[in-house]
């Protein structure tokens, strides 16, 4: 098959950092139990994580093509190796902070990358729309093994012992890495560009485009939904369902199973339904999930529970929100990717990590503020509000991009 062995290492890339970058909410969790953080302060490794992604792809998105994606991919995939086995080593709160600096900082040249040569291995919309969907999905499986990986070395006992998941992680990056280094590469296409001021302003001038605005924005809303509740899901299995840690973290990997699943279906959906009709019936379903099935979890009288099959169905409820939300992000990215020109790809998705980062960020350090001055049972409650206004902004852009905008 044409470029399969580029098209492999993009999934293998994106699997591995599913993993690292998913983990925060673990993280979140084990913090709290090991380092004695409080909720406020242990949010703050999703700006760790974050805000690096968003300063790193300002300043490389636009030129990017000119280091060249393998060697940018490269550069990611050498620097987590290197954080992970620091992290085992290292061992504290701070160490925390420079591994999820450090992941960011990799993920912008990762997720750059990515996105770019998605577009350099597609040659039609629907191509695209489905690669970007697989490959998304495939993230979501990444973040779904994330929740059984951490517990699998987790022990009560033992408070280090989760330590030594790195390790793994470290030899999964080293593999990707060296796979990178071998695959057959052609960049020749997507090298070529104007000077370095003109690539570098290509994103200030996307930023001047109606569309663009509209779009940055509902992907800014989304990924405030998403990682506000991905990240603080397995402190919520803990503090409200009071489940034992491990299985509090496993719990949380039906949410990522949920998006994955959700996010293979939207690729077959979407071939024979529009997309604006997708998308508002997913943010439609999602809000009803928050309405009706959410109040009944946080009411659920929870007894003794040693495994997965003790917890009552209703607990198993509010994560399939996954299913309904999971489309949103890869959709909307697809939408407006695939309508722009090979060079200016590079810079949109410059913008889509950027607005993503800082979303992510807002996002979990609400939930965080709310988890612990609202309480934990009504922290996801919240996400109404960007939910509501992410409905509105779907009209919009649709209205918009039904004038050729782009």
């Amino acid at each position: 098959m044409k470029n399969i062995g580029i098209k492999i290492s993009l999934y293998l890339n994106y699997f591995v950092f599913a993993i690292l970058l998913n983990s925060v909410g673990i993280v979140i969790l084990k913090s709290q139990k090991n380092y004695g953080v409080d909720e406020v302060q242990a949010s703050i490794l999703e700006a760790f994580k974050d805000m690096p992604i968003a300063i790193v792809s300002f300043f490389i998105a636009s030129f990017l093509p000119r280091i060249g994606y393998r060697k940018s991919m490269l550069i990611g995939l050498g620097l987590v190796t290197l954080a992970c086995i620091s992290m085992y080593f290292g061992n504290s709160f701070d160490n925390a902070k420079i591994l999820f600096a450090t992941v960011g900082v990799s993920f912008a040249l990762i997720k750059v990358s990515v996105y770019s040569l998605i577009g350099t291995v597609t040659e039609t919309k629907k191509e695209h729309n489905a690669l970007m969907s697989s490959i998304e999905g495939f993230f979501m499986v990444g973040i779904a093994l994330a929740y059984f990986l951490f517990p699998a070395f987790n022990k009560e006992e033992d408070p280090n012992s989760w330590l030594n998941v790195y390790w793994f992680l470290a030899g999964l990056s080293l593999l990707s890495f060296l796979f990178l280094c071998f695959v057959k590469f052609e960049e020749t296409e997507v090298a070529a560009g104007a000077d370095l001021k003109d690539d570098f302003m290509q994103m200030f001038r996307l930023m001047a485009k109606l569309l663009t605005v509209v779009f940055v924005i509902s992907v800014f809303l989304f990924v405030m939904i998403e990682q506000g509740i991905l990240s603080w899901l397995p402190t919520f299995n803990t503090k409200v369902l009071h489940l034992p840690e491990n299985i509090s973290i496993m719990m949380a990997s039906i949410l990522a199973i949920s998006l994955a699943a959700g996010r293979m279906i939207a690729g077959i959906v979407t071939k024979k339904v529009g997309w604006l009709w997708v998308l508002s019936f997913c943010i439609l379903s999602a809000m009803l999930i928050v309405v009706f099935v959410l109040p009944k979890t946080v009411g659920l009288e929870v007894k003794s529970i040693n495994t997965l099959a003790d917890i009552p169905l209703i607990g198993f409820a509010f994560p399939l929100i996954g299913l309904f939300i999971a489309p949103i992000y890869p959709l909307l990215n697809s939408i407006v990717l695939s309508a722009l020109p090979k060079n200016l790809q590079s810079s949109m998705t410059g913008l889509i990590v950027i607005f993503s980062a800082l979303g992510g960020t807002l996002g979990s350090r609400i939930t965080g503020w709310l988890f612990k001055n609202e309480g934990p049972e009504k922290a996801f409650y919240f996400t109404l509000i960007p939910m509501s206004l992410l409905l509105v902004s779907f009209f919009i852009l649709k209205k918009i991009t039904a004038k050729d905008e782009i």
